[in-house]
């Protein structure tokens, strides 16, 4: 019988655990864009910790491993900023990056009535780019960062945001 993941708040304790996912999960990124310099890839210990405390995030565990996670904090327009959906090469592929982002967006229209929610990807990141749109998620902006890299924005409106102006 084989183990089930499961998703839960993370834990102070976890701060370690995500940053050496985050580490292994950026690497086909830094490698997609040429750029190991990549944030995800120098950040710190104590800036992740920060950034756990300025918002909410969740992690998935297989057993006591934790195989993936997800990020976001509220702004001040009432948009769920969601950041840094990190999934384990080896468990990519099993519909466990749409769960967390179901579950962070649930936690967000929930907790703080979140008017939409809003993420961003590379444009060469061809998966994310697929597990966002399919999640309802469009395009509302396009930056280029370099010649290498455009940076795509997109949102999408919480269903609670929906309900009141349909009402």
């Amino acid at each position: 019988m084989g183990m089930s993941v499961t998703i839960s708040a993370a834990r102070a304790e976890d701060a370690e655990r995500i940053l050496k996912l985050q580490y292994l999960c950026y690497q086909s990124e830094a490698e997609l864009y040429g750029d190991y310099a990549i944030e995800p890839l120098t950040q710190s210990l104590d800036e992740l910790r920060a950034e756990i405390a300025q918002g909410h995030a969740l992690v998935a565990r297989l057993g006591d491993e934790v195989v993936a996670s997800v990020r976001g904090r509220l702004d001040d327009t009432g948009t769920a900023q969601i950041a840094k959906l990190i999934v384990h090469p080896r468990m990519q592929r099993h519909g466990l990056g749409g769960r967390l982002l179901a579950a962070i967006e649930a936690h967000f229209a929930a907790a703080s009535a979140a008017r939409k929610f809003q993420l961003f990807t590379g444009h060469r990141s061809d998966g994310n780019l697929r597990l966002y749109r399919s999640h309802g998620y469009v395009p509302v902006a396009r930056e280029e960062v370099r010649p290498e890299l455009t940076v795509v924005t997109l949102e999408k409106e919480s269903a609670s945001a929906a309900f009141v102006a349909s009402a």
